[in-house]
């Protein structure tokens, strides 16, 4: 069984030397650790060069002529890893410091059939708000999460999937650059019959989500804080995907929720103008289908 760990970079080399000596350190070892560089301008490859980080067998680069964002890297690597023979592909963004049995937890659950994915923690909490769909609760502390239990979605972060789902849906769009490309994937998946699963031992350090939650007629909801470039993204990303799967919930759900967190944002007094401009630009893109990366065209 040949797994592939992916790891996608850009402008943060030291970080991605903490995700490789965690790679490194797993109990179970994997068949290639892939690096793919999203054009990094911080010296990302000559580090790996003059650390003799290339010249080890399982390490393998791919670098990219420009950025692509997470979704573009994620694709890349996807292809790559499969079509150089992998049964699983574990995926990563380079500040994820896998805990070393991390791997070995999540292949104790793993079949061809579903995607799983390991628990992003920061500490005693989930780096991200996790909902499990037995009970529709969000949990925020990683003794919470159980060993395996299904979920809605997950982020591109520790998440395993095959080769069989590879040829069943493809590949995550690229199109979208960053933002709920994960999202995207997993819906896709679940509309082609897969399941998608959270392995609670399975632990990943990383940073955690600057969140805050909000009441909404009652119901506690958690929203993050975004920069105005990432703003943009969230907006036309969750628009692109609701056009494709929501329906009518587009008018219903969709919208009021992002004006509902622009609101919020504007709450906070921080770049109002530009979390504005943030807002009807993801708008208008994510209405007219404008896709790839967009946010330097609109000066965010």
């Amino acid at each position: 069984m040949n797994i592939y760990l992916l790891v996608v970079t850009f402008n943060r080399k030291f970080l991605l030397i903490d995700c490789l000596q965690a790679l490194l350190l797993q109990t179970l070892s994997p068949s290639k650790i892939l690096i793919v560089d999203n054009a990094s301008t911080d010296g990302t490859i000559e580090t790996l060069k003059q650390n003799g980080w290339l010249e080890q067998p399982k390490i393998q680069l791919i670098a990219l002529k420009e950025n692509t964002g997470g979704a573009g890297g994620f694709s890349s690597g996807m292809q790559y890893a499969f079509e150089q023979g992998a049964d699983y592909v574990w995926m990563m963004d380079d500040d994820a410091v896998p805990h070393p049995t991390a791997l070995e937890e999540i292949m104790r659950h793993a079949t061809p059939e579903h995607i799983y994915g390991s628990l992003a923690v920061n500490g005693e909490d989930t780096a991200w708000a996790t909902t499990l769909l037995a009970n529709n609760k969000t949990v925020h502390l990683k003794n919470h999460v159980p060993e395996l239990a299904e979920v809605q979605s997950l982020p591109f972060l520790g998440f395993l999937t095959s080769k069989e789902i590879y040829q069943n849906i493809g590949l995550p769009d690229a199109s979208y650059f960053i933002a709920a490309d994960d999202v995207e994937y997993c819906m896709r998946a679940q509309h082609a019959g897969h399941k998608i699963f959270i392995c609670g031992q399975s632990q990943i350090e990383h940073p955690k989500s600057d969140r805050y939650e909000a009441n909404i007629l009652g119901k506690k909801i958690t929203y993050l804080n975004l920069v105005p470039w990432k703003r943009y993204y969230d907006t036309r990303n969750r628009l692109l995907i609701a056009k494709k799967y929501y329906g009518l919930k587009l008018y219903t759900q969709t919208i009021p929720s992002l004006i509902f967190r622009l609101i919020l944002a504007l709450r906070s007094g921080k770049n109002r103008s530009k979390q504005l401009k943030a807002f009807f630009a993801g708008f208008y893109d994510g209405v007219f289908h404008n896709t790839g990366r967009r946010h330097d065209k609109w000066d965010l």
